[in-house]
């Protein structure tokens, strides 16, 4: 399975349902709260093409973008092979 990497602030609904998606699919995911450290933050706008909102996901390395996203790609049927090796 491929890394997931997933940013997030502790009161976002978006990153609470993108993270129950993960956990349903048995997806470990390494978790960065960028709500009290600008830097962080700025780390994952810059690895996100500018984008500021949370959360902010990656799949072995590439940007998929959003909570919505997310969900879209698994509603579409891509999501698995994403995380498959």
């Amino acid at each position: 399975m491929k890394t997931v990497e997933i940013y997030t602030t502790p009161l976002c609904g978006f990153c609470h349902a993108a993270k129950r998606l993960l956990t349903k699919k048995g997806v470990a995911y390494d978790e960065t709260d960028v709500s009290t450290d600008p830097a962080l933050r700025a780390r994952m706008m810059e690895r996100a093409g500018g984008r500021r909102t949370v959360p902010q996901i990656f799949i072995g390395g590439a940007h998929v973008g959003g909570c919505d996203d997310l969900h879209a790609l698994d509603a579409d049927g891509k999501l698995d092979p994403m995380l498959a090796d």
